[in-house]
């Protein structure tokens, strides 16, 4: 063993980078490893919710307790990260008035701040709410922005010494002598698709102890190692409307169950969620009556749900662990609790740890429970600092700074770009050079593009997630092609076309299940705008009788006949 020991750490989601910051605050060489890009997984695939408790205030009130000790915390070091928008739980006249007092008395037993509002009350606070809601309880739920989080801890990570490699899978690990001491790890090729430029191929990462923070995929690396990690996958559909409908995260005061919760996010609001158990956690697209599902239910509680557009569809898998003593039926029985899974201790393989279970609003309390666990076994003596050290970007971070006038940035632009970016705001707005908007839907400019493609290199899905570019109502329509612009100059023309292509087929990938009335409109205009203005079909316009040679020579060079124009 090394004098400063070797972690590889298997995940780029929450928990994953949360480990890798962790471990490498305390002076341990990490290595991070993700098959795709950070938050490929299910942190990227949430609701955006940063829980307060009060979900789990009757069922599971140990969770609860976690989640709002740790809802605190990351209002503090991740700031920029997290929208403080409150949250109701609401009563209709159909909902068990029993199931209300629980709440309310599990919530207190839980140390989660609660009041109870009347149905006028909660109307002021929505007035989008259904006029027969009766009464709810109000709790410090928030939104919070999982890509953000995520790329704020592995860039934290990285400025204390770790290495992170994107669009790496791991194919096999290294056991020998009965102990696991490393992985196999494929690295997809194609510049600009890792952190540190390996430039594809099989490497092997020789490690003192290797930390599964897999998630839902934890069960495939324990196979690799001969060891029963019991995963059950549960899968939840989310749908994301093309606008902000509530400005407070709107729950169902009724106990766990399909389509009970609205939650505000950025520019939109996302609908959820279902709990289906699947046995992969890739091959379970969303299906139509989840997604009708979904408004139909939720109009309940919004009713102009019910005619609003949907925007698109996705669905995320959680990481569901049950002990080999714990027998269920009902993965909506399963605690929401996360485990560590010493395989040293229970499978007899020293070399690796497994972390499953949990929630992304606690993943920093997972990670520090994993990195002492690492410090135990090398004997090192290395405090936590991760819920007291800001993140990068939140460090004396105030979203009401002004910088329209500074930054030559017009509102609402100028706050959009600083929420994103918080305390880096002065250093990447802050150019000589124009600064146009690339993508009008969530405001980003080019400045905040560049930045993001000198941290991703040309992976416009990476871009994507640290800037929201395409994320908003049109999709990619009017921006997908000014992204990808960005990228001349530093790239050549293939790598750019790939990169392009690789996020049109991101962007159209949940939009199936969102097809009908004025999101069918705008799907057809997208085809339009990339199939046909920008040839994206690769029609060569054969056999059309079109000289395009002649429209150099203008309008009345290009008619073909008596009237008809060329243009």
């Amino acid at each position: 063993m090394a004098s400063v020991p070797h972690i590889a750490v298997v995940g780029g989601g929450s928990t994953g980078t949360g480990i890798a910051r962790d471990l490498a605050m305390r002076g341990f060489d990490v290595t991070l490893v993700e098959q795709g890009n950070l938050t490929h997984g299910t942190t990227g695939r949430m609701h955006g919710l940063l829980h307060s408790g009060g979900r789990y205030a009757v069922a599971d009130q140990a969770s609860a307790r976690e989640c709002i000790a740790e809802n605190r915390v990351l209002r503090d070091i991740a700031s920029h990260c997290v929208e403080e928008t409150g949250g109701l739980f609401v009563k209709r006249p159909e909902d068990s008035e029993e199931y209300f007092q629980e709440k309310l008395q599990g919530c207190e037993d839980c140390g989660i701040p609660a009041e109870v509002v009347s149905g006028e009350e909660a109307r002021e606070m929505e007035p989008h709410l259904a006029r027969d809601v009766e009464k709810a309880i109000a709790v410090p739920d928030a939104a919070v922005d999982p890509f953000r989080l995520v790329v704020a801890n592995a860039a934290s990570a990285q400025e204390h010494g770790a290495r992170v490699e994107t669009h790496s899978t791991v194919t096999d690990l290294l056991v020998e002598g009965g102990e696991v001491v490393g992985l196999e790890v494929e690295h997809d090729s194609g510049p600009g698709k890792h952190v540190h430029g390996t430039e594809g191929g099989t490497e092997e990462i020789r490690a003192d102890h290797v930390v599964n923070a897999t998630g839902a995929w934890a069960g495939r690396i324990g196979d690799m190692a001969g060891v029963d990690v019991a995963v059950r996958p549960s899968k939840g559909v989310m749908t994301v409307m093309n606008v902000r409908q509530v400005d407070t995260v709107v729950n169902r005061c009724r106990p766990k169950g399909d389509a009970d919760i609205v939650v505000p996010h950025e520019t939109t609001a996302i609908l959820g969620t279902t709990d289906v158990e699947v046995d992969d956690p890739e091959d379970y697209p969303e299906e139509q009556w989840e997604v009708d599902e979904l408004i139909d239910t939720l109009s309940e509680l919004v009713p102009m749900l019910a005619e609003a557009r949907t925007v698109r569809s996705f669905w995320g898998v959680r990481p569901l662990y049950e002990p080999p003593d714990v027998g269920s039926d009902d993965p909506t029985d399963i605690t929401r609790d996360f485990f560590l899974l010493d395989h040293a201790d229970r499978d007899a393989l020293p070399g690796m740890t497994t972390v499953v279970g949990g929630k992304l609003t606690t993943y920093r309390m997972m990670a520090e429970s994993v990195a002492d666990h690492v410090c135990e076994h090398f004997g090192v003596d290395a405090e936590c600092r991760t819920a007291d050290a800001p993140l990068p970007g939140s460090e004396e971070f105030s979203v009401l700074r002004d910088y329209m006038d500074e930054f030559g940035l017009r509102s609402p632009i100028g706050r959009r770009s600083v929420e994103r970016l918080g305390s880096r705001a002065d250093d990447v707005l802050d150019t000589d050079a124009p600064n146009p908007v690339v993508c009008e839907c969530e405001g980003v400019t080019r400045a905040e593009l560049q930045d993001a493609i000198e941290q991703s290199g040309s992976d416009l899905n990476a871009v994507r997630i640290r800037t929201r570019a395409s994320m908003g109502n049109c999709q990619g329509g009017f921006c997908a092609h000014r992204m990808a612009s960005e990228l001349h100059g530093e790239y050549d023309e293939e790598t750019t076309r790939r990169a392009w292509d690789d996020l049109l087929q991101e962007r159209w990938k949940g939009q199936r299940h969102a097809l009908w009335g004025e999101q069918l409109s705008q799907a057809m205009l997208n085809y339009a705008l990339h199939a046909t203005t920008q040839n994206r079909d690769s029609d060569p316009a054969d056999g059309d009788g079109v000289d395009f040679a002649a429209f150099d020579g203008g309008p009345d060079a290009a008619r073909t006949d008596g009237g008809n124009r060329g243009d």
